[in-house]
């Protein structure tokens, strides 16, 4: 691979220069303050991918005194040749010197060969004093490109777009916080127009980020399979001792009921919460996880909050349907045993035994009760999971997917505490009923502990790549 190209990434205080390099080297550890002036220094940031870096963003202070940069660089320079030259002289003469340190600090990378990315806020108006700057920067002669980052309402991006094109190669509207992955592979391509040697190296880069973000959407599936199949057949037990078992009064036996829900709730809730903090930590988002801990388990938002239920869970219909196409599929095992003897009789009465299961259960959340086993060596084992129906795997899944949605697409950029938001429809509408019905036997599986082979995980990990892609079109839709 050809040198990985740098980029300082430029312009006045406080118009989202820090925002622009926290999404584009996928860092949310980078300081993005309201105050002016709060970046007094440069820092570096490759992106690295398997170890190797692919580009580099310098995050650089703003522009403090540029009439005054711009007056020393007209009174210095004899002729537009000796222009970068010029520049050079200026930040040799002036390091040290307080007055123009922020300009000295954000010139060092591009006399050093970086590329200019130019950042402006395009919801202030454009202002003539933004010119020295830029006539600054179009005297280092180095490749360039201006973005204009909307912070606030308004729009004078048309503006800023008839300025920057004057003075800049690539003119893009570019809003760090809120752009689609896609939109940050255009920008890279775009990079790779400035200059012929960055060409190669940003189309490596762009495929090397294509591919990683299908490989972690396959990570995440296979985390989210793992959960599941741990969550449904999830059993908590304690031994109890003869003598204590044969004189437990009914009183005894609800305090023990109740001491063994209490663990086995909070165990099912520590194992979402670690499949949240493994999927934050799969796309990069560190400062998120501990952000969110500050929300963890609000009543509204808890596992088994009736809200919970009521969104991510399904209705009686549902099962009835889907656990009668499941129970067909499972039916047609007995038609291809008899060689088509029971004229398809096996997928009918398997369809019925599934739609009849299915409804029993279906429009509550059936949790666990209290087990005591038979008295074995002396011991009887009191347990409490796991859980009754598929019920409880849809709305984890749900809840699974609403996080993984909303991690996946969250650029590095933002700083909001994660708004899982509350749907009027359900994302299973988008899903067709072929992989309905594998989803509804997968769960059941898992339910079942039928579904702790490696071969069942990577069948569940499938299928749930197949809700992921319908849960995207879901939500794209009720945008």
């Amino acid at each position: 691979m050809n040198q990985a190209p740098v980029f300082a990434v430029v312009g006045h205080p406080n118009k989202g220069k820090s925002s622009i390099v926290a999404t584009l080297s996928q860092n949310d550890a980078i300081a993005i303050a309201l105050e002016p002036g709060t970046t007094r220094r440069s820092h570096a940031y490759p992106l690295q991918v398997d170890g190797q870096v692919l580009y580099t963003l310098v995050d650089t202070p703003g522009f403090q005194r540029p009439r005054r940069v711009l007056e020393w660089l007209e009174a210095h320079s004899v002729s537009a040749s000796d222009r970068a030259a010029t520049v050079a002289a200026f930040a040799t003469q002036h390091r040290g010197n307080l007055q123009f340190s922020d300009e000295c600090e954000l010139l060092a990378p591009l006399i050093d060969g970086a590329g200019i990315i130019y950042v402006v806020d395009g919801s202030v108006p454009y202002s003539p004093q933004h010119e020295a700057e830029m006539t600054i920067l179009r005297w280092t002669g180095r490749p360039s490109l201006a973005l204009i980052n909307s912070i606030g309402d308004e729009d004078y991006g048309d503006t800023w777009q008839a300025a920057l094109g004057q003075f800049f190669q690539i003119v893009r509207k570019f809003d760090a916080v809120r752009a689609p992955f896609e939109q940050h592979l255009s920008l890279l391509r775009a990079f790779g127009q400035l200059e012929p040697a960055w060409e190669k190296p940003l189309e490596t880069a762009t495929g090397f980020l294509d591919r990683q973000r299908q490989q972690r959407k396959q990570q995440a599936a296979t985390l989210m399979a793992q959960t599941l199949q741990q969550m449904m057949g999830y059993r908590h037990s304690r031994s109890l001792a003869e003598n204590l078992a044969a004189s437990a009064s009914s009183h005894n036996k609800g305090a023990l009921a109740s001491e063994l829900r209490k663990s086995w709730y909070q165990h099912q809730r520590q194992r979402e919460h670690q499949l949240r903090g493994d999927i934050q930590q799969l796309y990069q988002h560190r400062q998120l996880q501990r952000q969110e801990a500050e929300l963890e388990w609000q009543s509204e938002h808890d596992l088994f909050s009736e809200d919970s239920s009521q969104l991510w869970g399904v209705n009686k219909g549902y099962l009835a349907g889907v656990g009668f196409g499941a129970g067909a599929v499972g039916g047609v095992g007995i038609d291809a045993l008899t060689f088509g003897a029971s004229f398809g009789t096996g997928a009918l009465i398997g369809g019925i035994i599934g739609a009849a299961g299915s409804y029993f259960y279906g429009d509550r959340l059936p949790l666990p009760t209290l087990k005591i086993g038979p008295l074995r060596d002396g011991v009887k084992t009191a347990s409490f999971g796991p859980v009754p129906d598929t019920q409880f795997g849809y709305v984890v899944l749900g809840r699974a997917l609403s996080h993984w949605w909303h991690v996946s697409d969250r650029n590095h950029a933002g700083r909001a505490p994660l708004a899982l938001g509350t749907p009027d429809s359900h994302w299973l509408d988008s899903l067709s009923k072929q992989h309905r019905n594998t989803l509804h036997r997968a769960l059941e599986k898992a339910r079942k502990g039928k579904a702790a082979d490696l071969s069942d995980q990577h069948k569940l990990g499938q299928v749930i790549t197949h809700a992921m892609k319908a849960y995207n079109e879901w939500q794209l839709k009720n945008m």
